[in-house]
């Protein structure tokens, strides 16, 4: 899988929060976070198109883009490099450091102690 670009995951996250948009649609939500220009942000899609990130249906004049990666094998993906590259390849320090950014909510914690409780019970 080629790795996307910190632009390229912004409009991925976008597209699978979205299921599908034209370029204007991912050019405003964008321009919610940052200033971008709109052929900046057609340009990243066609580059994402020609890498196979996303399809695009062009049967109308307003093409609409999806994308055609998974968003939890990108993240698996992105995840296991983080920690290898990163954190030589320890879980552990992944996770100390992540969690130390920031406090975590009482249902955060809550999920990550069910979480870990799952599995442990995977290893018994």
């Amino acid at each position: 899988m080629n790795k996307p670009t910190e632009a390229e995951l912004e409009i991925l996250s976008l597209l699978w929060e979205m299921k599908e948009a034209n370029v204007r649609q991912i050019h405003e939500r964008l321009l919610e976070k940052k200033e971008t220009g709109y052929t900046t942000t057609l340009k990243i899609m066609q580059i994402m198109h020609a890498k196979g990130m996303v399809t695009r249906d062009e049967k109308s004049r307003t093409h609409i883009y999806r994308a055609a990666i998974k968003q939890g094998e990108t993240q698996k993906s992105l995840l296991k490099n983080l920690m290898n590259s990163a954190f030589g390849g320890s879980a552990k320090s992944l996770v100390m450091q992540a969690l130390g950014q920031e406090e975590p909510s009482k249902e955060e914690l809550d999920e990550i102690r069910e979480f870990l409780d799952q599995l442990e019970n995977k290893k018994s």
